[in-house]
């Protein structure tokens, strides 16, 4: 039975890999769980799980739940809590479903312990991949796909490495605002941008998909978790969403991924690696199939995608000043401080500003960061 921790367990990713794990009792326990400050659903997953530690971030919030839990569970709180969580040395695997960069330190302190990762968090490692994978390597643990994306690169290499490459399609489903017209971007509402067409995922991810930063952000993720150059990744639209991401070979072959849009699927194989365990989920009817749709994205309508091209060539702390720029106006456009076409203006206008350093250490990356988000509280939105 492999022991396991779960980090953002009341998110959807969260709560996807909960069900795995109930789901497959005797392959699972839930050692650890964290949250930010929903403590409602962390109590009732401690009701359920029985963990040993949980972290809430929110200080409050965690003093009100250590008086609502009994004497074997043990709650920390904080940075400081997570990162003591993280290191328990009973925990073998870590699900990272923790969204925006504050998982950084976590994730390194988690990979300096010793534990394998199942890698939910995208902006870690747009901030600081190869910070990561030498860390990954030196303390020779293992870093397994969630994004759905990247589980299907993943799978489709099936061990090979990149020089046996020629291109890798990232399949992107177009997002809530595919088929909307461009003259209405001003004018779209929140409501509209949070309705995905596909996939039921937090607000920040949600935004990013209508902007198509999260496939920007899946680019840069991409080229680090497989050592690839971003002139090997191509965007796909693919409304259908069943095609996860394709692999093609130097001898024209093509090992594409298929499933239904469940994130229960890619969360189960990267917590049960190398083994395929059962699903009761259904699979692909075929014979209900009519047809699978591919489309160029268009840079012009999305701008986030060409801004995430550029920080892919750019590299150094590009990525992470990209990164912080969009997390800072997504949040913006959530409290309705600016508008939808807005995003990326602001984050254009942090990139240009910024004076990259090519082969930051930690703390640069940190610096770029805080950096950043001080860059788009200056331009005054």
């Amino acid at each position: 039975m492999k022991k396991i921790a779960v980090l953002g367990s009341s998110g959807s990713i969260g709560q996807s890999t909960l069900a795995v794990a109930r789901s497959l009792p005797r392959q699972f326990k839930v050692l650890a769980l964290s949250v930010n400050s929903d403590i409602v659903k962390l109590k009732e997953q401690i009701e359920e799980f029985r963990p040993a530690i949980v972290c809430v971030r929110d200080k409050e919030a965690a003093g009100r739940l250590k008086a609502q839990v009994g004497p074997l569970t043990k709650v920390l709180c904080g940075e400081e809590g997570l990162n003591e969580l993280v290191r328990d040395k009973e925990i073998q695997q870590i699900m990272f479903a923790v969204s925006g960069s504050s998982a950084l330190i976590p994730l390194i302190n988690a990979i300096k312990s010793g534990k394998d990762i199942a890698l939910a968090n995208k902006e870690t490692m747009v901030m600081a991949g190869p910070i990561i994978m030498r860390l990954v390597k030196k303390h020779k643990v293992k870093i397994l796909p969630v994004d759905s994306e990247q589980s299907a690169i993943w799978q489709g290499l099936a061990g090979l490495d990149q020089t046996n490459v020629r291109r890798v399609y990232l399949t992107a489903s177009g997002g809530p605002l595919r088929n909307l017209p461009a003259n209405k971007f001003r004018q779209v509402s929140i409501e509209k941008v949070l309705h995905h067409p596909r996939w039921k995922m937090g607000k920040k991810i949600t935004v990013d998909s209508a902007t198509l930063m999260n496939k920007g952000l899946e680019l840069l993720e991409a080229m680090f978790l497989f050592n690839l150059g971003a002139e090997k990744i191509k965007i796909l639209i693919h409304p259908e969403s069943l095609i996860h991401s394709m692999v093609e070979f130097n001898d024209g072959v093509i090992m594409a991924q298929l499933s239904v849009t469940d994130m229960r699927i890619p969360i189960q194989y990267a917590l049960s690696y190398p083994q395929r365990l059962p699903s009761q989920l259904a699979g692909i009817d075929f014979y209900r199939l009519s047809k699978l749709r591919f489309e160029k994205p268009d840079f012009k309508r999305f701008p986030s995608l060409m801004l995430a091209y550029q920080a892919a060539r750019e590299l150094g702390t590009m990525p992470a000043v990209l990164n912080a720029a969009n997390e800072e106006s997504v949040n913006y456009f959530l409290n309705k401080r600016i508008n939808f076409l807005t995003i990326p203006k602001i984050v254009e206008k942090v990139m240009r500003a910024h004076a990259k350093i090519a082969d930051p250490s930690l703390g640069q990356v940190l610096a770029a960061d805080a950096w950043a988000r001080e860059e788009v509280g200056r331009l005054g939105y």
